[in-house]
Parts: C-alpha cells; structure tokens; sequence
C-alpha cells in the first residue's frame, strides 16, 4: 500500500477519502447544524494538557517511563454516573501504584474514556428473525435496543456524548485534583470487593512498602513529594467517527497547530487504518500525540507507510504502535512489525494490547477473552522486545471497575459457567477489577525478575 500524496490539511480534508465505518444519517443538514454546534462550544481538553501527555510518552519511549492505557471498551451514557466513573478511575489507580512499585519508574495514566462512545462493526446491518436493521455503533450513534426507532443513526447522539464526555472528564478532574489520588491516602481507592486473600494481601503489601518509603523520604528531607498528591490523567479515545472528531478540531494560533480537543489520545483502529482512508488523512494533521492499532493483517509495506505518513518529522512521543496479535501469532508477528519499523529509521512508542487478539467465542455462543492467554501475550511482548532491543513502554487494557465476569480464569478461577452471572458489556469482555489489579501485580512481578535475571547475568565473576 502506498502512502497518500501530499495535500493542504484542514480539519474536513478527510472527507476526500474514503471513510470506514462511518454511519448513514438520513438528514445530512441535521449532522451539519450538530457538527457546527459543537464546533463553538468550550472543548474538553486544552492544548497545553496535549502537549504535557506528548512529552511523557516521548519519557516513555525512551524507557523512562510507562504507559497504562485502559477503560471501557465502549463507555454508555447511561454510565455517566459518580459511582462508576470513580470506580473506573479507582481500578487505574490502583493498578499504576502496583506498576509503580515493580516497575521503578512513572506510570503515565490514560484512561479509555470520556469519549469512547463509538465502535466500529463488521457488517453494516444485523439480522434477527428475518429482520434487518442497522448495527448498533456505540451510544455516540444510535442504540442497542433491536427497534428501527433505536437503531436509526441520530446525529443528536453527538452532542450527547459532547455533553457526557465532558462531564466525565471533569468529574475525574475535580477528584484528582481534590486530593484523590493522593499518594498518601491509597485507601481513597478501595473497591471494597477484592475478594481473593492474596490479592488483597499482595496488593496492602506494596502500599505499605510505597507508604513507608515516602515517609522516610519526607522525614529526611522535611518536606512533601508532591508527584505523589498530585497525578496526572489524561483522557483517550477511538477517534471512529470522523463528523464528532471535526467538531472539536481547532486550529490554535500561540502553538501554531491543530489539535483534536475532544481528547488528549486519540488512535485509528485497524479496521480503520487503511493509508489512503479518512482516518489516516484526519489523523496526519492534528498535533494530539496519537496511536494506531497493529494486527497481523498488517504487512511491512502498511505499518512502514503508516510511520512515515503519520509522524514524517519522528517526533518523541506523537506516535504508539499498540500491537494486538493474540498469543498465538505474537511470537511470529511482534519481530517482522518492529523490524519494520526500524528499517524506516524512525522512533515509536510500543505498547501491548493483549485483549483484542485473544476474544474468543465460547460453545454458548458467548464473546470472551481468557486471562492465561492476556498473560501469555504479554510476557511474550515484553520478552521479544527485549531480545530485539526494544522496548515495551506500555500497555493498552479493557477493563472495568465493577465485579463483571466477562473473562475467564484469573485468581477466582472464573469459567465459561460463571459468564451469565454478570455479563454486562454490550460489545467486548472486559476484565473485571480483579482480574485488572492482579494483572498489574504479576507484569510487576515479572519485571522484578526480569531486573534479577539481568542483574545475575551482569554479575562480575
């Protein structure tokens, strides 16, 4: 595949292209009064948090830092709720404190959310009984419920999710700067059902251990570390639909740029990465630090043309390749895609998506992904980059704050029976807070000894 030609960029040029997976409005003036209506509301994110995210990611690029990107895979407004916007933000929390500990270096927290109401779909069209309607595309389109009232494309939907998005971010704002995720005060955190012994004994082990090291450093230095009361967050998103992205698309004279304000990340799905598509032309031209999925569909001629088209200046921190190869194929394909990469001279940040390659059906007709194989794709990611002589700066998860069981395995042993008893996810299995947090605890652990083995092996004599 070869990369677009070089045309003048605007925040509608990509509709030139061909767009995929993008909704039929039957009222295309409708879409057009909705579009420039958001257009001219307040956004949801400021340049300068963009550019504060950029600079991290390029930290972690160079090894120097970590990413934790993970949340819903599709958010539903009916979610926009206090309690389980805490809980979304209570789970990353707790997981980046883990991470923290094993990792010995900063966590970079990003959370699928405030805008992941869009999802892409592999047919147009479902079928039941004889009927078709439109698939459902997440709450930012239209609805789940199988009606032709529901199911019909309303370009409304897009200030809704404007208005949610917004209010989610600031809710999780107000929290983190309220003193939330205080360091200090890791028991804000508790979900309260962490059920399994271990876990939880693993889990108070490691805050004691980060409490007690903050206490010595601030005893001996007579004053408080303030990265430890204060966290960055920052927002992220499939940028899918291409009319809700414009809307927020403002070009910013002091930093001379364009910038996608409806969010601090936004990334192009596989689905959606063709180089001579839409997204790949929208996304060349906004500033945000961006990412593209990676599968193994993807040859060295696509991945190479989708480096150079989308960071043609190797700018630290504006790229991440998070590649979602399944376990099986990992192994086979993570080396061609980071040979390629490197063969274009070019820099980018590497993250593990362990999810998406791994969903699986089960003999009950039921999407889920299972926790042994998670686990297996990324300790083959970080042992592969390692032996290559990259490195893998982070890691991308679906996950939920509440008590699902969408996934199977993990430390409770779920199994495909246990499925029905809380399967509440209306596109893609999620891990449940359990399963999260003991995922973090174990890419720790295998960190550890990863820095042992290597340790070990360095020794002189």
């Amino acid at each position: 595949m070869r990369a677009p030609e070089t045309t003048s960029w605007h925040s509608a040029s990509w509709q030139t292209r061909p767009a995929q997976q993008q909704p039929v409005y039957s009222d295309p003036r409708a879409l057009e009064r909705v579009v420039a209506h958001i257009a001219r509301l307040p956004p949801i994110v400021v340049s300068w948090e963009i550019e504060a995210l950029r600079s991290r990611l390029a930290a972690a690029q160079r090894g120097e830092a970590f990413l934790l990107q993970g949340g819903d895979c599709a958010e539903v407004f009916a979610d926009c709720e206090s309690d389980t916007i805490a809980k979304k933000l209570k789970i990353l929390l707790q997981m980046s404190l883990v991470l923290l500990h094993g990792l010995k270096k900063p966590i970079i927290r990003v959370g699928r959310m405030a805008g992941q109401y869009a999802k892409p779909r592999s047919a147009d069209t479902e079928t039941r009984n004889g009927v078709s309607l439109p698939s459902y595309r997440g709450d930012l389109v239209n609805g789940p419920e199988f009606t032709p009232e529901a199911r019909a494309p309303d370009p409304e939907l897009l200030l809704r999710g404007y208005e949610r998005a917004a209010l989610t971010l600031n809710f999780v704002r107000a929290l983190v700067e309220g003193g939330f995720a205080d360091l200090h005060h890791p028991e804000y955190w508790d979900l309260g059902f962490v059920h399994h012994a271990p876990l939880k004994d693993a889990y108070e082990r490691i805050v004691r251990s980060i409490g007690d090291a903050l206490d010595f450093f601030e005893g001996i230095s007579g004053r408080r570390v303030h990265e430890a009361t204060l966290v960055d967050f920052y927002a992220s998103h499939e940028g899918l639909h291409l009319h809700y992205e414009q809307a927020q698309t403002r070009f910013i004279p002091r930093q001379n740029r364009w910038y996608n304000l409806s969010t601090h990340m936004p990334w192009i799905g596989m689905r959606t990465a063709g180089l001579e598509g839409a997204h790949v032309e929208y996304f060349r031209g906004i500033s945000n630090p961006i990412a593209v999925k990676v599968g193994a569909a993807m040859d060295a001629a696509w991945l190479q043309g989708l480096v150079t088209t989308l960071n043609p200046q190797n700018q630290p921190g504006r790229l991440t390749l998070i590649h979602r190869f399944g376990a099986k194929d990992v192994a086979a394909a993570l080396p061609k895609a980071i040979e390629a990469v490197r063969q274009t001279g070019q820099t980018a940040l590497w993250v593990c998506d362990p999810m998406h390659g791994n969903t699986e059906t089960t003999t009950g007709g039921i999407k889920t992904r299972r926790f042994e194989n998670i686990l297996k794709e990324l300790d083959l990611a970080f042992r592969i980059h390692a032996d290559m002589g990259s490195y893998l700066g982070g890691v991308h998860i679906e996950l939920t704050g509440d008590d699902v069981t969408e996934c199977t395995g993990g430390a409770r042993g779920l199994t495909d029976h246990d499925l029905a008893r809380a399967y509440r996810s209306t596109v893609d299995p999620r891990l449940n807070h359990e399963q999260a947090l003991e995922l973090a605890m174990l890419i720790a652990e295998r960190s550890q000894s990863r820095r042992a083995d290597k340790r070990a092996t360095t020794a002189p004599g």
